[in-house]
C-alpha cells in the first residue's frame, strides 16, 4: 500500500510542505477563469526586446508600455511565425505546436492561494530532451521589485547567454536577473511535473530549484486530451526566494509549458500579467 502512494505523489507530480496539512481546494466551477494563449517564443530574450532596429515595440517598451498591452491578442500569430521558423527560430522543430490556449483561474482562503490551469494537448513529435517529464508547467511571481517586471513578466529572466539559446557560450547558464539577489530583487518560481517531484524555488543572479517553502500542493492530472494543473501555496511562503503574498496587493504573474518533453527555452511562455490577492488584476485572487 505505501509503495502504491508514494507512486502516485510521483506521477502526478505533487509536493507537501513539511507538516502542512492539506487545505480544501475552492469550488472552481464557481471561480472565473481567464483564457491566457501562450506562445512559442523562440529567439526573443530581454536584450532582442530592448533592441529598435529588430523589435518595432522596444520605443513604446522603454516609454512604459507593458508587452501584453500590444500584443495580448496577437500570441497565436506570433507563436505561428516564431514555431515555423519564420522569424526569431534559427532552429524549428517539426511539429511543435504555435500556440496552447490555456484557461487560469485563481483563489484565497486567506491562508492559501490557489491556482488552476487547464489545455488542451496539442499534438507533438519532437525530441525528448526531458524524457523524465513529457510536460512541466512552471509559473512565477515577484513584488513588483524586479525591473521591468511589471511590464514584462518573467521576461526578465530570459537572455541571450543562457543555455539553449544559439549565441550562448556556456551551457550551464540558466535563467536570472541582472543584479539580483534572493532577500530582495527575484521571482519566486514554483514548477510542477509531470513525472518527477514538484519544485518552489526562485530566480535571482541564478535560477535555484529549491528553497522555497511556501508550496502545500502541485498536482496535474489527464482527462482525455485535457491537462488539469493545480497549485496550493501558502500566501505567507516563508523560505528563501518565497514572495510574501498580501491581501490588497498585485503582483507580477507569468507562467510556461514545457510540452512535448520540452526542455529550456523550448517551451510555450506567457505574456506579463497581474495576479491580484483580493485586488482587482488580470487574474483576480479573490477570497472565498
Amino acid at each position: 500500500m505505501r509503495q502504491i502512494m508514494i507512486a502516485s505523489i510521483l506521477s502526478t507530480g505533487m509536493l507537501f510542505g513539511s507538516g502542512s496539512a492539506l487545505a480544501a481546494a475552492p469550488d472552481w466551477s464557481k471561480v472565473p477563469a481567464k483564457k491566457i494563449t501562450l506562445f512559442y517564443p523562440g529567439v526573443s530574450p530581454m536584450e532582442w526586446i530592448l533592441k529598435g532596429t529588430e523589435h518595432g515595440g522596444a520605443k513604446a517598451f522603454k516609454k512604459g508600455e507593458t508587452c501584453a498591452s500590444c500584443h495580448d491578442t496577437e500570441t497565436a500569430d506570433m507563436g505561428k511565425k516564431m514555431a515555423s521558423g519564420e522569424k526569431l527560430e534559427p532552429k524549428p522543430i517539426k511539429g511543435k505546436a504555435p500556440s496552447i490556449p490555456v484557461g487560469v483561474q485563481a483563489a484565497n482562503d486567506g491562508t492559501n492561494l490557489y491556482l488552476r490551469f487547464t489545455w488542451k494537448q496539442p499534438p507533438g513529435g519532437g525530441p525528448k530532451m526531458d524524457a523524465a517529464n513529457p510536460v512541466k508547467l512552471a509559473f512565477m511571481l515577484d513584488d513588483n521589485k524586479v525591473e521591468r517586471s511589471s511590464q514584462a513578466g518573467c521576461w526578465e529572466t530570459c537572455h541571450q547567454d543562457i543555455r539553449t539559446m544559439p549565441d550562448a557560450k556556456d551551457d550551464k547558464k540558466t535563467k536570472y536577473v541582472v543584479g539580483g539577489n534572493a532577500s530582495s530583487k527575484f521571482y519566486d518560481l514554483i514548477q510542477w511535473r509531470s513525472k518527477e517531484k514538484a519544485v518552489d524555488g526562485y530566480v535571482a543572479d541564478k535560477r535555484v530549484m529549491e528553497g522555497g517553502k511556501g508550496l502545500v500542493e502541485a498536482k496535474g492530472e489527464k482527462k482525455g486530451d485535457e491537462w488539469i494543473v493545480t497549485f496550493t501555496r501558502k500566501l505567507g511562503g516563508g523560505g528563501e526566494g518565497d514572495v510574501n503574498l498580501v491581501a490588497g496587493k498585485v503582483y507580477s504573474f507569468g507562467f510556461a509549458i514545457h510540452d512535448d518533453y520540452a526542455n529550456g527555452r523550448f517551451h510555450h511562455v506567457s505574456l506579463g500579467y497581474t495576479l491580484g490577492i483580493d485586488a482587482q488584476a488580470d487574474i483576480n485572487a479573490t477570497k472565498r
